[in-house]
């Protein structure tokens, strides 16, 4: 399909947006050199067009009301390449936000309602190609923009541990549908908080690997510097089992070295955590709103590990409280350039773009911008100010102060193996009801992501592992460590687990179907 040539009422309009202030001669000038320059957009789009595979013929189906009272399934499917691999049978969901060929994808949304994606994302390869059976598409937040459980524009994902709070997000059907036992595993994303929040207040291990571990290949982006994919299981173990197989470059994905050793994660649980030295973060406690019950769970978990033979200590990181101003600014400014002007993918970086998704997306903004969400709406309000007025000054700014956080991070962690602190300073948060206000709505998407959200903008990974259950509510421990070292966070939550005797799954509620 040739792109169609402008005429000078076209161009007349651009001028006009951007004050060229061109003459009507000049304008027919421009007009005839473009004719000719569009030809190579044409050409570009053939070639691109002779390379692409065909769109594999798949089986998907919309899960009945019945099949779905949590809301945590998209669309089902049973897809399995071999019976052979590391996760030979093992049953695993995919976030909405990934792509799986031939399977409809929304990402939560209406900008994406529709979507029928031509090629799997490369974690989605190496799933089929260890064994694992893709029983279907998770839903996620509407464009991953929440860290609550109730954006999507299918509707509301119901946590079972009390079906009127939040599940968590942006990873909410991932969270429901592993703690609920109806997959293994999950695909995950985070962004702010997005892998690590669901587990935190469904009771799962949530991991949020180095950026740049797991390549984001496939997976419609939010704001590249801060976009993760990463594992949910019931067990450390099921986390380590997947990571294994994710893990490592694609050679697609910018946000990845060139080269990495291939890690055994689970291999590497049987060293064990005896001895390790463990930073408790001061300021990862007592928040604004921090619930007192949170802090002494996570307190009490931490006691746990001493008394497993790992060493603790305070640890005071002021940085960790301005954080989440750098993570602000970064998401609101980035997000806008790359979610929202640059249809989810932006441009200027090198790796594997998905045109289809791009002008799928672009064309349903057009149609439909009055369907964005809250949080979207506030992104282009806020960040189209600030841009307006300070030209970009300030996200510039922090990505340069993100150099002090992340050493102020390094620099404990040269001392300590791991560092921790509660996942969320609040358990699982009451679902806004239908007619909540907008500022409701924003703040049951943003008021858990303090202790999170700085781990999204240094790139170190994350690890959310349950503490215990209060009244009911599970809480959840961060364990934190060194870049590229995800080995030995896994090994800290590992001794977590084996020392408290595992996990409970939420209670039977009649709705894990």
């Amino acid at each position: 399909m040739t792109i169609d040539r402008p005429h000078s009422g076209s161009f007349a309009s651009i001028s006009e947006t951007y004050g060229l202030r061109l003459s009507t001669e000049d304008l027919n000038e421009y007009v005839a050199a473009a004719d000719a320059m569009l030809a190579s957009w044409d050409l570009v789009e053939a070639l691109h067009d002779d390379e692409a595979p065909p769109v594999p013929e798949r089986s998907w189906s919309r899960p009945s009301d019945e099949d779905n009272v949590l809301g945590a399934w998209y669309v089902t499917t049973h897809l399995q390449e071999t019976t052979e691999g590391p996760l030979a049978g093992v049953r695993v969901a995919i976030k909405d936000n990934t792509c799986v060929a031939g399977v409809p994808m929304m990402n939560g949304s209406h900008m994406l309602q529709g979507f029928m994606p031509s090629r799997d994302a490369t974690v989605v390869t190496r799933l089929l190609a260890a064994g694992a059976v893709i029983a279907g598409k998770a839903v996620c937040e509407d464009l991953c923009m929440s860290a609550g459980s109730h954006t999507s524009k299918t509707g509301p994902v119901l946590n079972p541990w009390d079906l009127e709070r939040s599940a968590g997000g942006s990873s909410s059907g991932s969270g429901v549908l592993v703690a609920t036992g109806q997959v293994d595993m999950a695909i995950s994303g985070d962004q702010g908080g997005s892998i690590r929040v669901p587990a935190a207040w469904l009771g799962l291990v949530g991991h949020k690997p180095t950026w740049g571990l797991v390549p984001y290949t496939g997976a419609i982006p939010v704001e590249q510097s801060l976009d993760h994919l990463g594992p949910t299981g019931r067990s450390v173990n099921d986390v380590a089992r997947m990571l294994t197989v994710i893990a490592g470059p694609d050679g697609l994905d910018p946000r990845q070295p060139l080269t990495m050793d291939a890690v055994d994660y689970v291999d590497e649980l049987t060293k064990g955590a005896v001895g390790l030295r463990i930073g408790v973060v001061s300021e990862g406690f007592d928040h604004a709103n921090s619930e007192p019950e949170v802090d002494e769970s996570v307190r009490a978990a931490v006691s746990v590990l001493q008394a497993s033979g790992l060493l603790a200590e305070r640890v005071s990181i002021p940085w960790h409280l301005r954080a989440p101003a750098l993570f602000s600014v970064i998401a609101t400014e980035g997000g806008l350039r790359q979610l929202v002007d640059g249809n989810a993918f932006g441009s200027s970086w090198k790796g594997a773009y998905d045109p289809d998704a791009i002008a799928h997306f672009g064309t349903r903004r057009q149609q439909r911008p009055h369907q964005f969400p809250e949080s979207v709406n506030m992104t282009i309000l806020a960040g189209r100010h600030s841009i307006g007025l300070a030209h970009g000054r300030h996200y510039a700014m922090a990505r340069n102060l993100e150099r002090s956080l992340a050493a102020a991070y390094d620099s404990a962690l040269s001392v300590y193996d791991v560092l921790v602190m509660p996942t969320t300073p609040i358990r699982a948060a009451p679902l806004p009801g239908r007619d909540a206000s907008v500022s409701e709505v924003l703040s049951r998407g943003t008021e858990m992501l303090a202790n999170t959200a700085p781990f999204d903008v240094t790139g170190h990974p994350a690890c959310s592992v349950p503490a215990g259950v209060v009244d009911g509510l599970p809480v959840g421990l961060m364990v934190i460590g060194r870049k590229f070292d995800d080995a030995t966070v896994l090994r800290v939550a590992h001794a977590l687990e084996i020392a408290i005797g595992g996990f409970p799954p939420p209670p039977d509620t009649g709705s894990n179907a």
